[in-house]
């Protein structure tokens, strides 16, 4: 199977027609048309990634956030951007990314947050339409049935091992039954989550005075970027495997979230 098939799988649920304006999806680095040995699924590529796909005898990183993002003049290993896709090209390493294409999928990053929480998803968050097509970043939906809100958010905590949860003030007496939330950097969607009348708004990246903003009208809640798109690695997984690939297929190990918490 050459690189070129798994991409093709990927953009099947995934098209490239999907990402933002400002986005770089799809190939990164190397040769479409290389056959595979064997296939490392990441988040983010980062020198201790490429060094794993190495070990494993990897020649395809799969990754959701883009290597280059920003458009590269130089290539000298100034920084960790440039010594990968330097280190990449020495090892016969392709590189493929599905970053906002995958997010608006339907069966995307954020459906696979809603089913790590029992949703039962009622529509996308934001919708646009995409060559006549609807698509949408995000997802409402209900849970089974109401639960308090603190306790929701020790769920939350729990499910996605998130060493801090970031909210805003809860109501006293405050059930959770209605869920809005979006992977990633999405706090420009707040007011989509209160006018589909969420109870509480799960994304990541929430600047101090857009708390501020909320002014009691719905909980929000921060588990952090990487926390809320760590299972996109499961959603690669899943379209790659269930096509019988003749190779390895591995979800890295390598930590690539470059935040703490004490």
């Amino acid at each position: 199977m050459k690189v070129k098939e798994i991409a093709q799988l990927i953009e099947a649920q995934a098209p490239l027609c999907y990402q933002e304006s400002y986005d770089n999806c799809g190939m990164q680095v190397g040769d479409p048309e290389m056959e595979i040995s064997g296939i490392l699924i990441t988040l983010d590529v980062t020198e201790e990634v490429i060094d794993e796909a190495i070990r494993k005898g990897c020649n395809l990183i799969v990754s959701h956030h883009p290597l280059i993002f920003r458009g590269q003049k130089k290539i000298c290993g100034r920084n960790y951007v440039e010594r990968c896709i330097i280190k990449a090209i020495k090892q016969d390493i392709a590189i493929y990314a599905s970053h906002t294409s995958l997010d608006k999928a339907a069966h995307g990053v954020s459906a696979k947050m809603a089913e790590k929480l029992q949703l039962k998803i009622e529509s996308p968050l934001e919708v646009e339409k995409i060559n006549g097509e609807e698509i949408g970043l995000g997802v409402v939906g209900t849970l089974n049935e109401a639960v308090d809100a603190q306790t929701f958010l020790s769920l939350l905590k729990e499910k996605f091992n998130v060493g801090c949860v970031r909210y805003t003030a809860i109501p006293t007496g405050k059930m959770i039954k209605r869920v809005a939330l979006c992977g990633g950097s999405a706090a420009e969607f707040i007011e989509n989550a209160i006018q589909a009348q969420a109870d509480v708004y799960i994304t990541a990246d929430v600047k101090y005075h857009q708390f501020f903003d909320v002014e009691g009208r719905i909980i929000v809640a921060d588990i952090g970027h990487f926390e809320s798109e760590q299972f996109t690695k499961e959603i690669f997984f899943e379209i790659i495997s269930k096509n019988n690939p003749k190779f390895a297929v591995h979800i890295s190990e390598s930590k690539t979230n470059p935040i703490n918490y004490l």
